[in-house]
Parts: structure tokens; sequence; C-alpha cells
């Protein structure tokens, strides 16, 4: 099975499925002498692990309860990365297998549950196994390392829910993403967003979204121009996450609807430090696969989440039609654990991308 390694520099390996004995990531490329905190990688954790309620119960997010503690193998000592390979592992504890025995004999729509039976003649159907979200967790520790190796170079990623439900925040005020459940700038929104995921759970349905992400801090310069284009990459990253059905970046597809006086982003005279600047930033922070040195911004489109209680048609592993109507535990909407996610893939192709400008030769 291929694809399970990202990255040319820091390079990411995951491995584990959902309801298999545990999760894991191999970092190989981290630089020596970075400062990991284990604190620090948990709470990034916590913050996309199923059944956290640290504020209060959350309509959209499944009541599976995993601890999600992460053990750190190798890679790390005295507090700092070696320059070694760094392994890491979260145990899984609170699995409802026999959820999932119902499902064995049939597909799930919205699930990768046939076209992975296609490739591989053979599927773990409990909780999609590797196809699964859970998978993300691994990734969210890769991210941790790499935003405390870039916040040493003064980059930092944010995201946040900017729609969930048809519901889309009108205030953007970042320091509210973290208060409320929904994890959206707009207090008001969010709380429209909560309400109408709650319905829709009582419906048996569920709901998609819109996550944004801000990049600051990258210096001008990273990316390369053909293949390997930072938006190129980002989108690779981003798209990788198994909800995520679009991306965009700055302006996105409304740039088709512009003109090129709308679109382009004048420059404007630098000071000592930059010897450029933008008046606008509809390129989103990267020109012909390059970063500008203006934020870095994108937007991800989040699917609903395909596990609902509502009869749906379906066909048996023979392809015999039949229906089939979803239990268990599972998320109503996405948005607010899949936002760590979305953090730690683009940090992840910021540190690799600035690794691989140190190795470029020298102008």
């Amino acid at each position: 099975m291929a694809g399970n390694t990202f990255g040319t520099v820091f390079r990411v390996t995951t491995f584990g499925e959902s309801h298999g004995e545990a999760l894991g990531v191999v970092i190989d490329g981290c630089p020596p002498g970075i400062q990991v905190d284990p604190g620090y990688i948990q709470k990034e954790l916590d913050r996309r692990r199923p059944g956290f309620h640290g504020r209060e119960h959350n309509p959209a997010i499944t009541d599976r309860k995993e601890a999600d503690h992460c053990e750190i193998l190798s890679g790390i000592f005295e507090g700092k990365s070696t320059g070694a390979p760094i392994a890491a592992l979260i145990r899984n504890t609170n699995q409802h297998s026999s959820d999932y025995d119902t499902l064995k004999n049939v597909f799930r729509p919205g699930h990768a549950d046939f076209t992975w039976q296609k490739k591989y003649g053979i599927r773990d159907y409990r909780g999609g196994g590797r196809s699964s979200g859970r998978e993300t967790a691994a990734r969210v520790i890769a991210g941790a390392v790499a935003k405390t190796f870039l916040a040493s170079k003064g980059i930092t990623v944010i995201a946040w829910t900017q729609e969930a439900a048809g519901i889309s925040c009108e205030t953007r005020d970042e320091s509210v993403i973290e208060a409320n459940t929904c994890r959206a700038p707009d207090m008001e929104a969010a709380e429209k967003m909560t309400a109408e995921i709650a319905a829709l759970r009582e419906k048996g349905d569920s709901a998609g979204g819109i996550i944004s992400c801000r990049i600051s801090g990258v210096p001008a310069g990273l990316g390369e121009p053909v293949f390997d284009k930072l938006d190129a990459e980002l989108a690779h990253a981003i798209l990788s996450v198994g909800a995520v059905k679009g991306i965009e970046f700055g302006a996105g597809f409304a740039s088709a609807r512009m003109t090129g006086s709308e679109w382009n982003d004048e420059m404007t005279a630098g000071d000592e430090q930059d010897n450029a600047g933008f008046s606008s930033n509809n390129a989103g922070g990267i020109l012909g696969g390059i970063s500008t040195g203006a934020d870095i911004f994108f937007n991800a489109a989040i699917k609903p989440v395909p596990s609902i209680a509502k009869i749906q048609k379906t066909v048996t592993v023979d392809g015999a039609g039949t229906s089939i109507e979803i239990t268990g535990r599972h998320d109503a909407c996405l948005c607010p654990r899949i936002v760590p996610v979305i953090e730690a893939m683009a940090a992840i192709v910021i540190a690799d991308m600035y690794l691989r400008q140190l190795t470029s030769a020298e102008k």
C-alpha cells in the first residue's frame, strides 16, 4: 500500500487503523535542537480528539471517548529533537467494533468502503480502518512538531470554522476561536451553527462547512515554481484529509468573476527589511508557486459527515440492492475537530518547504 508518507525533507509517515491496537507517526527530517514539549503535542491532540468536551457538550462531536495519549518513542532527548526520526504512538482504548458488525457485507454511502474493496479486495469494515478520519490524530502529532519548528522562525498557522451547517461568520475575532464549540471567530454565528447542527443530529442527519486558514510570517521565496508549487503542495496536503472536497487560495473561485485590474495585488514600497509589499492579497500570499511574504490564506470545503442515521439505499458486497441505517457513535459536523488537522497539514508543508529552501543553492 503506497502513499503513507508525505514531504520531501520534513517527512511524515502515519500508520494504524481506527479500530486497531494503535495509531502512530514517524517524523523524519526534523532538525536537531528543536525544543519539543510533550504537553503542547497533547494539547493539540486534545483539540482534535473525540469525546473531548473541555468547554460544554458539543453536538457536533461523537461520544467516542479516547484519551489520545501520545507516547513519544524516539527522537527526543532531554526535551529536544536529536535529528533522528521521531516516532510517536496513540493507543486505541474505546473501540466499539461490534457497532460495525452489520456493515461487514454492505457499503456505506459517502464512505470509502466501495472504492477500498475494489482496489484491495479486502477492507477493515470497523470504522473504515485506515480510511477513517481517526488516522488524522497521527498527523496532528507531526503538525505539532512542525508548528514548534516554525514558531522558532516566527511563522504561525491558525485555522477556524468559517461556515458550518449553512451558517457563515460575519465577523472575524481570532481570539474567540477556542472559546466556542464550533471553533468559529464569530460568537454569534457559532451559537447559530451549534443550534443548527444539534437540530440536524436530532433528525439523524449531518452538516458540512468551510475551514479557513491563515499562515503568517512566511518569508518570500518558499516554494518551487513548476510541479512543486507552494499552493500545489498545500493543496496536496489539505486534500489528503478525507473530508476535504475543495480548496481555494486568496480570492479563490471569485477570481473567475474579477478583472485583472481588480484581482492584481498592487505593490507598495517596503521598509529596510522588506523591499516591497502588497495593497491587497487576492493571490493568497503565493504567486508563481512561490510565497510573496504576505499572509498565506486558503479555504477548504468540508463534506457533511457520511455516517447518518437516515435510511439510505446501497448495495451489498455481492452487488445486491439493499438499504442501510447507520448506528453507533459519529460526528454530526467535522469542522470543529478538523480545524487542528488543517493547521497540522499546513504546518507540515511550510516546514518542509522551509527546509527545502535551506538545501537550495545559495543565490
